[in-house]
């Protein structure tokens, strides 16, 4: 199963147009069978989605899980998880976060190609103090996922906010889970830092992993996606 997060930072590209439309193409460029997003929502007033799902319909093969918790939004504090056709989604939730601006994770269980897991979508704070915090409570949350009926697979991902390569949160998530080096995916234009992670538990095998940095893709958001393609065992 192809994996991949990608903040898409509300379609607002690198030259400062908002273009929903070149955010779905680079979805289409990633091929990806499960996509979480980061800034998926608008900030304010009514936080509608950034990419409505008549136009996810019209110009992808990607459907939204139905993770809003406000009418006209695509998910919870601006994280969604995108599935493609054919992808069978058996249970998602919404998480609240410890935080000092709102925050927010969310979950699906997810099968396709013989691979289950579970996935949870994450954008974490800017302060590495709260960071930790949030580290703790989506683990806790990931023990609870796997209490409740069969225990799956995990994978976390998303924007970590994490500039260090060892330290802060990802030493927390490290006891569990293994990090992923994809690659540098901040800034888009010049990228500097390995802000967007990808963690898997046991139970799943790499086959590979990278940063999506295509042309299209180093204009249409200030974070380049990145993937992973994982197989069961």
């Amino acid at each position: 199963m192809k994996i991949a997060s990608y903040n898409i930072h509300k379609a607002v590209g690198t030259d400062r147009r908002r273009s929903p439309e070149r955010i779905i193409e680079v979805l289409n460029e990633i091929d990806a069978d499960v996509i979480a997003l980061q800034e998926a929502d608008m900030r304010f007033g009514q936080r509608h989605a950034v990419l409505p799902d008549w136009l996810l319909e019209a110009r992808s093969p990607y459907r939204r899980v139905p993770l809003a918790i406000q009418s006209g939004s695509m998910g919870w504090h601006g994280n969604a998880i995108l599935v493609r056709e054919g992808v069978e989604v058996t249970g998602h939730d919404v998480l609240h976060l410890p935080c000092l601006e709102p925050r927010g994770a969310v979950n699906a269980a997810v099968s396709a190609n013989g691979v289950a897991l579970r996935l949870f979508g994450m954008h974490l704070d800017l302060s590495g103090l709260w960071r930790r915090r949030q580290a703790a409570a989506l683990l806790h949350q990931v023990e609870v996922a796997n209490s409740h009926g069969a225990p799956l697979p995990t994978v976390l991902v998303g924007d970590t906010n994490e500039w260090t390569q060892n330290g802060g949160c990802l030493r927390d998530f490290a006891r569990q889970f293994t990090i992923l080096s994809c690659g540098r995916s901040f800034h888009a234009r010049r990228p500097v830092a390995s802000l967007d992670r990808i963690m898997y538990s046991a139970g799943l095998t790499l086959n590979e992993a990278g940063v999506h940095s295509s042309p299209l893709a180093r204009r249409a958001s200030d974070h380049l996606p990145v993937w992973a393609v994982l197989e069961a065992g």
